[in-house]
C-alpha cells in the first residue's frame, strides 16, 4: 500500500540539503548569529521578490502581524480598544495578533464559495466603526484586494494582509498594489516549516512600501531600540536568526517551481475528483495552494477511508477562532458560513514532494469513496 504523507518536510527539504549545509557553515564561520549579513540579504531578496521596497524580519508570523499593529499605534493611527475586522475562518494567530496589540478583533463571515473575506462582509461590519482590516489569503488564494483597498481608501482604514499562506502569489501572478497611503498598508509573512517557503524553525517578516513602517517594525522587534541601549518605545525580542535567514535564502530561488508543482496538482484534483457530496476550491483570483481544501458533509468518514489507504489528510480548522475558549466574548456569535466550513473542510496532500502516482492515488481513493457513498 502506498503511504502518502500530508506534508513530508524531510522530502521537501532534501533537494536543498547541500545548499543549506553550505549556508549554515557560512553562518557558523562568521561567528554572528543575529541581525547579521544573512538576515540583511534575505530581507533584501524577499522584499524584491514580493515587489515591495522594504522587509523587516522577525521571529514568527504572529509577531509580524502584531508588530505592524503596534507600529500603527506608535504613530497614533490606532489606539487601545480600536476594532479590527478579521475573517472568522482563519488560524487563531490572526485574532491573537489583534488582541496582543491591545485591539479588538471583529470577526466576519467569509464568502461561502471562495472561503475568503469580501468587501460585502467588511461593509456589514463597518457599523461598529473599525479602524483596520486584516484580509487573510486563506489556503494560498488571493483575496480580491483591489476592491478591499478601494473600500479601505474610502473609509480611511488600515490594511494588514495576512500572507502566511500565500508565498509567491505576488511573483507568479504579477500582482499590483496601490490606492491606500504607504503607511496604511503592510504584508505579514510566516516562514513556519510547513509553509510554501518554510524555514527550519519559526521565522516571520513584514514587507511594505513604507520606510517608516519598516523601520518601526524593526525597532519594535528589537526591544524598541534602533541604537544599542537606547529604547524609544516598548518593544519585544522578535528577531529572525541568521540560521533561518540562511535557510530561507537557499530555498527562495526554487519557490516559483515548487508553487507551480502545487498548482498542477491542484488542477488535477479539481478536474478529476467527482462526487455528489464534494466541492472543490473555487479559485476566482490566483492561488499558490498552500492548502487544497475540499468540502463534504461526509468529511470524517472520508478522512478515515483515506487513512485506511495510507493517505494522510488534515482539517483546517475544526473549531472557528470565534468559538475558541480564548474568545468567550464571541461565544454567542453565529457566523454560519465559517461554522459550516469547520465541520466540512478536509485538506488533501498537495505539495512539491508528491509525484504523479501519489496524486493519482489520492484522486482514485477519493473517487472510490464517493462512488461507494452516493
Amino acid at each position: 500500500m502506498r503511504n502518502i504523507s500530508y506534508l513530508n518536510l524531510k522530502a521537501i527539504n532534501k533537494p536543498y540539503q547541500q545548499a543549506i549545509k553550505e549556508a549554515l557553515t557560512e553562518v557558523l564561520d562568521s561567528g554572528w548569529y543575529l541581525r547579521g549579513k544573512c538576515v540583511e540579504r534575505f530581507e533584501s531578496e524577499w522584499a524584491a521578490y514580493c515587489g515591495q521596497r522594504y522587509c523587516a524580519s522577525c521571529s514568527s508570523g504572529l509577531d509580524a502581524l502584531t508588530l505592524v499593529l503596534k507600529a500603527w499605534k506608535e504613530a497614533e493611527l490606532l489606539k487601545d480598544g480600536d476594532e479590527v475586522i478579521v475573517p472568522a475562518n482563519t488560524f487563531i494567530a490572526t485574532f491573537l495578533a489583534v488582541s496582543e496589540a491591545g485591539l479588538r478583533p471583529v470577526p466576519v463571515d467569509p464568502d461561502p464559495i471562495t472561503c475568503l473575506i469580501t468587501t460585502e462582509g467588511i461593509e456589514r461590519a463597518l457599523t461598529s466603526d473599525p479602524r483596520a482590516i486584516v484580509p487573510v489569503h486563506l489556503y494560498g488564494q488571493l483575496c480580491e484586494m483591489d476592491e478591499i483597498m478601494n473600500l479601505a481608501l474610502r473609509h480611511n482604514l488600515l490594511v494588514l494582509e495576512d500572507c502566511a499562506q500565500c508565498h509567491g502569489i505576488n511573483h507568479l501572478f504579477d500582482r499590483q498594489r496601490a490606492l491606500v497611503p504607504e503607511t496604511h498598508h503592510a504584508c505579514a509573512w510566516s516562514f513556519y516549516p510547513g509553509k510554501n517557503l518554510g524555514a527550519m524553525g519559526d521565522a516571520g517578516a513584514v514587507t511594505t512600501d513604507s520606510q517608516w513602517l519598516s523601520n518601526m517594525v524593526r525597532k519594535l522587534a528589537n526591544y524598541g531600540s534602533s541604537e544599542k541601549y537606547v529604547h524609544d518605545c516598548k518593544g519585544k525580542n522578535s528577531r529572525m536568526d541568521e540560521f533561518q535567514a540562511a535557510v530561507l535564502t537557499a530555498k527562495l530561488p526554487d519557490l516559483d517551481r515548487c508553487n507551480q508543482h502545487r498548482i498542477e496538482i491542484a488542477h488535477r484534483y479539481i478536474d478529476e475528483i467527482v462526487g455528489s457530496d464534494v466541492s472543490m476550491p473555487a479559485v476566482t483570483t490566483a492561488s499558490v495552494f498552500h492548502i487544497f481544501p475540499i468540502m463534504s458533509n461526509k468529511r470524517d468518514a472520508l478522512q478515515s477511508f483515506l487513512a485506511e489507504r495510507g493517505i494522510q489528510t488534515q482539517i483546517h480548522y475544526p473549531i472557528p477562532a470565534h468559538k475558541q475558549k480564548a474568545y468567550p466574548e464571541w461565544k454567542e456569535l453565529s457566523l454560519p458560513v465559517a461554522e459550516a466550513m469547520s465541520s466540512r473542510e478536509l485538506s488533501l496532500p498537495c505539495n512539491q514532494a508528491m509525484d504523479e502516482d501519489d496524486v493519482s492515488a489520492v484522486i482514485s481513493a477519493v473517487n472510490e469513496f464517493f462512488a461507494q457513498n452516493r
